[in-house]
């Protein structure tokens, strides 16, 4: 897992999942740092295991800045140089967005949080076996990352915690035994971080190959379905995850074209931790899309069993509902 990041050993830690490991990152960056500063930087489409810690902490007094994306989903980096200040202590950037795939510039943005000695954070969970990672180059100080994103068990998860140039320290926020260097107290089932070791291995030797054939099974998808009236594309085209096509289509509701393919094709209309909110998803709406379009989006998410047959059925089963929909 180490090796996967560029990574030592001695800098991974091991948590239940992604959200752990994002709450231990930003809570244990704001109790270790509070004395030099209280000021955090996220932006508005995190995951929400990053924004609620963010506003838990905000109760606590600390200030938050939540930067705004531009219409394809990425970050103005010179909102970003603005928006640093005297006590800022933590930037948190996923590195690929869970909803619309978008691939923030995350070296660019580590390198100017390096610049300003501020600790920087990444959410990586969708990153992780899909692009490479490498900690050092991309000037990433923390990095969260989970096991069942690439398929392997669910309930184990980890926190790249930087040890060197600089050295970052985290207050634990699990207190008890002292295990995982003392960052995170409690027996660890030892079978889950072995499948998560080899979930990691085949993602990362896999890799290459893997994203090339996604890509073109997803631009295949894409391509028949650009030829329908009223449909969207979330997030920016090509700086984006080869698994993800996220789009919203007018005069219909996700949650009806849910429906109408059910049974046929495994689709989301919105964050697959949160598919049971009728509410609209904060990640389309920080896009500029109104209600009603953010209501109409779709996410087809590509993966290792993915075929092309299936590619040109989902196709077929969507054109089929959508004219359904829109002729009633």
């Amino acid at each position: 897992m180490a090796g996967a990041i560029a990574a030592d050993p001695t800098e991974i830690i091991f948590t239940s999942g992604a959200t752990e490991a994002n709450n231990l990152a930003i809570k244990g960056i704001a109790e270790a740092y509070m004395s030099e500063g209280k000021h955090i930087i996220t932006v508005q489409t995190e995951h929400s295991a990053v924004l609620e810690p963010c506003r838990y902490l905000e109760k606590l007094g600390f200030s938050v800045t939540y930067l705004p994306v531009q219409p394809d989903g990425l970050i103005d980096l010179q909102g970003l140089e603005e928006a640093f200040q005297a006590d800022t202590i933590l930037v948190s950037v996923m590195a690929a967005n869970n909803e619309i795939g978008v691939l923030q510039p995350i070296e660019q943005i580590g390198e100017m949080c390096h610049q300003r000695n501020v600790i920087f954070h990444t959410d990586a969970a969708q990153a992780l076996g899909k692009i490479p990672l490498n900690v050092q180059t991309m000037h990433i100080d923390l990095l969260s990352i989970t096991a069942h994103k690439l398929y392997g068990p669910k309930g184990i998860g980890a926190l790249y915690v930087r040890r060197k140039n600089p050295r970052v320290q985290l207050a634990p926020q699990l207190h008890g035994g002292g295990q995982e260097k003392g960052l995170r107290s409690g027996t660890l089932y030892t079978p889950q971080i072995v499948g998560f070791g080899e979930a990691v291995r085949i993602a990362v030797w896999e890799m290459e190959s893997e994203a090339k054939r996604l890509w073109g099974l997803r631009d295949r998808l894409w391509q028949q379905l650009s030829d329908l009236p009223g449909i969207h594309l979330n997030g920016h085209p090509t700086q984006r995850l080869p698994n993800n096509l996220n789009i919203s289509i007018e005069g219909v509701k996700g949650s009806d074209l849910l429906a109408g393919v059910r049974g046929a094709i495994a689709i989301s209309s919105g964050s697959a931790c949160s598919a049971k909110n009728t509410a609209p998803s904060h990640v389309i709406r920080a896009l500029g899309r109104d209600d009603t379009l953010a209501r109409a989006t779709i996410r087809f998410g590509l993966g290792r069993s993915t075929t092309l047959l299936e590619v040109e059925q989902g196709e077929k089963f969507v054109c089929k509902a959508l004219k359904t929909l829109r002729e009633n």
